[in-house]
């Protein structure tokens, strides 16, 4: 699922900032930038973002800053007078006369040390680290939950649509068989008329029974109506239930294939294809849901 979270935590003189990002995708995956000096601490950051979240692609920027002083920074001498030798002599071997000012010289590496990247304190910045994090997944879980509530009511409309579909099948198979008979039994009467033969009626019953069997989707009917009650229920639980959702319209799938290939009628095989498109509906929203 889609969200955003962002948050910020201080402490003795440090300050964090913390961006979440989370787009759609059926597993978890996790993408984790730390300040410079912090990257031993990714480790950290990707347990505690796991025992929150379920899925999705995470992509974690955390932004560590510390108060500076001006004895953060020393000039290193020796490395600048280096420079200025080099300069020198480049200058005189290749006849430019132009004297190099010192400010041009300070950008250069190893020219200014900044002692504040090297006092990394992993262990005693770690906390506000964790509770920069935490402030950031609270709110990404609350936009992620404004999303789901709007996702949720976009399932339930999907399986309404296919129990109101279900339905009409439950009442047409009856109807089925019914026709059968009477379509069978015309064909016969006029086949043995034109051969002057009789037909046993337990002949006939025979038939219509067998086709009956084999055409039966009384119990099909009854696990995919228990599944979408079974879906409802799943939907209502606290916890994340992505998972058991995502098996669950598998088998409803499973179900609503075999009542297809059972059931030889146009109008319950049009009621079957509107079900699964409702079910292809619901299986690309819950590989989202956690």
């Amino acid at each position: 699922m889609t969200g955003f979270g962002e948050a910020r935590a201080q402490a003795d003189g440090l300050t964090v900032t913390v961006e979440l990002r989370s787009i759609n995708s059926r597993y978890l995956k996790m993408s984790i930038r730390c300040g410079e000096g912090y990257a031993a601490l990714e480790p950290q950051v990707e347990a505690l973002l796991r025992t929150r979240l379920r899925r999705g692609t995470i992509q974690a920027n955390i932004r560590i800053q510390r108060e500076r002083s001006s004895a953060d920074y020393q000039l290193n001498t020796d490395v600048l007078d280096h420079y200025r030798r080099t300069l020198a002599r480049w200058s005189e071997l290749a006849g430019v006369d132009e004297e190099i000012p010192t400010a041009a010289l300070l950008p250069l590496p190893g020219v200014v040390n900044d002692e504040s990247l090297s006092d990394c304190r992993l262990e005693e910045d770690w906390p506000p680290v964790e509770e920069a994090l935490n402030l950031a997944v609270e709110s990404l879980e609350r936009m992620r939950s404004d999303e789901g509530r709007a996702m949720a009511a976009d399932l339930r409309m999907n399986c309404e649509n296919a129990l109101a579909c279900l339905e009409r099948i439950a009442s047409r198979a009856p109807v089925v068989v019914a026709g059968y008979r009477a379509r069978i039994e015309e064909r016969l009467k006029r086949a043995l008329a034109e051969y002057e033969v009789s037909l046993e009626p337990s002949d006939l019953i025979k038939e219509v029974a067998l086709f009956a069997e084999r055409s039966d989707i009384s119990e099909e009917v009854v696990r995919l109506r228990s599944h979408f009650e079974q879906f409802e229920s799943i939907m209502e639980l606290p916890e994340s239930s992505g998972r058991k959702l995502e098996f669950l319209t598998q088998e409803m799938f499973r179900e609503v294939n075999t009542i297809g290939s059972k059931a030889n009628d146009v109008e319950i095989a049009g009621d079957v294809i509107e079900i699964k498109a409702s079910l292809e509906r619901i299986r690309e929203m819950i590989q989202n849901v956690e």
